[in-house]
């Protein structure tokens, strides 16, 4: 094939993949759901720790998640936006019909997905052929909550929030392979933290612990997620009380949950512990038959709908 004709089928290829990218665009919007690739700025809201080169690698195509400063020209599933990007595109496509060896491009990993540094027709071109792999420079960010590919911004925050919150708290080593506690609303966690300080209060305050040392704040932490949160999730899925709060997390009926038990302890006198408080939440609050059929609709046409719930 002449180079002519390589760049003419390259053309071809190009414009029907922003063709396909419209009808990408028109469905998101119908979804209601972002077609827009992760700007690598986001990342912040993580509080990366530190990073590390890991040297040239064959990374998977299906995991560029994102870009540093192209995020706006490529779609998430990186097919071309602007007629002003297709020369570029059509070099690299005609390139590599020409057989020529094209150089690695530059990412940064978060979690298991990539950020484009330099390379950002490459992996369009790579995508739009299919291919499983591409070669690139990996430089990879430390974060305690790793991103996923459908978070939007809020969500990035609100991951944020958690890794200060595990930070704060040393969840992870003073419960390795706890129970995730993620929340749907930013600035939750510092509701969190109050019920670690209460319950390292009343623990301190316990006649058994007459002359014994201060809680410390790592025994208040294990104390709070085994005997209160633990406990809660555990009646949530005895319960089955996710399935009438559908979007909802097992950390927001957490929050629900505690402060439905005071309004009850406050109302009877007397503590009504987790289950019951549960179990009345469940049968009081959950929202009418009908607008769960709604949400969960909604969940399912966005594709965010957990097979459980």
């Amino acid at each position: 094939m002449s180079d002519h004709n390589q760049r003419n089928q390259a053309r071809h290829e190009v414009e029907r993949a922003r063709f396909v990218g419209d009808v990408r665009d028109l469905l998101a919007i119908l979804r209601r759901e972002p077609n827009e690739l992760l700007p690598f700025e986001w990342v912040r809201h993580l509080g990366p720790e530190g990073e590390h080169s890991l040297g040239v690698q064959a990374i998977p195509v299906e995991q560029i998640a994102g870009s540093v400063d192209r995020y706006r020209e490529f779609d998430r599933h990186y097919l071309p936006r602007e007629p002003y990007l297709d020369e570029r595109w059509i070099g690299v496509r005609a390139a590599q019909l020409q057989g020529k060896e094209l150089p690695p491009i530059q990412v940064y990993k978060v979690g298991e997905l990539y950020f484009v540094k330099d390379g950002n027709h490459r992996v369009s071109v790579a995508r739009r052929q299919g291919q499983r792999d591409i070669d690139a420079h990996v430089i990879e960010l430390h974060v305690a909550v790793p991103p996923d590919e459908h978070d939007t911004l809020r969500d990035l925050i609100i991951k944020g929030e958690y890794a200060r919150f595990l930070k704060e708290t040393n969840l992870d080593r003073v419960v390795p392979g706890h129970h995730e506690i993620l929340f749907t609303t930013p600035g939750r966690y510092d509701r969190l933290l109050e019920h670690i300080r209460t319950r390292q209060y009343f623990l301190d305050r316990k006649p058994e612990r007459a002359g014994l040392p201060p809680v410390t704040w790592e025994e208040a932490v294990e104390s709070w997620y085994r005997r209160l949160f633990r406990r809660v999730v555990d009646n949530i899925e005895h319960h089955d009380v996710m399935s009438r709060f559908p979007g909802r997390t097992e950390a927001d009926l957490y929050l629900w949950i505690m402060d439905h038990r005071y309004f009850l302890s406050e109302r009877y006198g007397h503590d009504v512990g987790s289950e019951q408080a549960t179990r009345d939440f469940r049968a009081h609050h959950a929202p009418p038959l009908y607008r769960r059929v709604g949400q969960r609709m909604r969940l399912l046409w966005r594709g965010r709908l957990h097979p459980a719930r």
